[in-house]
């Protein structure tokens, strides 16, 4: 049995502001404190928008990372915090 906790995904790649982070912050409330949520995101403002909300809501942003060549494509690791 794996230590690591349990991993949600969202694609909010279809998604504008804010509804990238409306999106996020429903996942995140639908989660148990410690879960992590990897979320797919478009660069441009989601990339700044979600991590930003994100914390400033209490949560822990784990790792942000493209994943594509031409970083159009974002991967964000967002750890759920105690209240959130």
């Amino acid at each position: 049995m794996s230590n690591e906790p349990p991993v949600r995904t969202l694609d909010v790649t279809a998604e504008v502001c804010p509804f990238t982070f409306v999106k996020t912050k429903l996942l995140l409330e639908d989660m148990k404190p410690g879960e992590v949520a990897e979320i797919r995101l478009n660069a441009g403002e989601p990339l700044i928008n979600v991590p930003r909300s994100a914390t400033e809501s209490g949560h822990r942003v784990l790792s942000v990372e493209p994943e594509d060549a031409g970083r159009t494509r974002w991967l964000v690791r967002i750890e759920r915090g105690p209240k959130g």
